[in-house]
Formats: structure tokens, C-alpha cells, sequence
């Protein structure tokens, strides 16, 4: 899984209590930065009203692991939406390049919209939408 040259960016070293017994990364911190992932994308294209009504859930992860990372490696992370969503969900794509540009890690997660106010989920406005899938 490839991502597009429009993917949102975003660069991680790992540290030292990032590392597990074996060495390398650990897999809930591989968890841990898709989540930094998805939130730091949604605040980079999500206007302020929007990140102010809404939060997003994780409903679903698919992780697959291709390789390691080590403690003061650095990863580029990249994540874009390749479909419009479902109702209250839509897939997020996510993948870990190392330094070697070898992919470490590549994800497919599943969000949810929650309307803080009202505390449920509600379909994903069109309009939210359509700022991500241009990405």
C-alpha cells in the first residue's frame, strides 16, 4: 500500500521506552502512532468549528507488520482517506516508511463521527468529507 503524493506527512523517532524486550518498536505503540496520526490530520484539514463539535473513535484496526524499528529511528508516517465514508465511518490508510524507505508497518483503521454534544454518532457531513478525500 503505496500512499498517494497528497497523504498527510508526519516524521517519528522512536524513543527508548517506545522499545520492547525483543528491541524494537512495541506493537501498542505502533497503535499509539496511527492514533497521533489520525488526530493530527484531522486537526491540519478540519476547520476549528469542526474539530470543536466532532471526535473521532476507532472502531476497527488492521495492522501488519513488515519490519523493525529501532530506538532513535526515525519513521515517516503518511495518511489519506481512498474512499468516502459510510455513514458514521469511513477507513483511514496508514503507513511507516523508515529511513531505508522500506515500509515498516502499513494499517487500515476504521473511525467513527461522535457529535460531542449530543455523545452518539452521527453520518459524517459531506462537506468534512469532501476536505479529505482531496487530500
Amino acid at each position: 500500500m503505496k500512499p498517494p503524493e497528497t497523504a498527510f506527512a508526519l516524521s517519528i523517532t522512536a524513543q527508548a521506552e517506545d522499545i520492547d524486550e525483543l528491541g524494537h518498536v512495541n506493537n501498542a505503540v505502533w497503535v499509539r502512532w496511527i492514533q497521533d496520526m489520525a488526530t493530527a490530520h484531522w486537526n491540519a484539514i478540519a476547520p476549528k468549528d469542526a474539530i470543536d463539535q466532532y471526535i473521532w473513535v476507532v472502531t476497527r484496526h488492521e495492522i501488519d507488520y513488515r519490519g523493525n524499528v529501532g530506538s532513535g529511528e526515525t519513521v515517516t508516517g503518511h495518511t489519506w482517506i481512498s474512499e468516502p465514508p459510510k455513514g458514521a465511518r469511513f477507513w483511514r490508510n496508514v503507513s511507516f516508511t523508515g529511513s531505508d524507505d522500506k515500509i515498516k508497518v502499513i494499517a487500515k483503521t476504521n473511525w467513527a463521527i461522535i457529535d460531542r454534544q449530543k455523545g452518539r454518532a452521527v453520518r459524517v457531513p459531506s462537506a468534512l468529507a469532501d476536505l479529505f478525500l482531496k487530500d
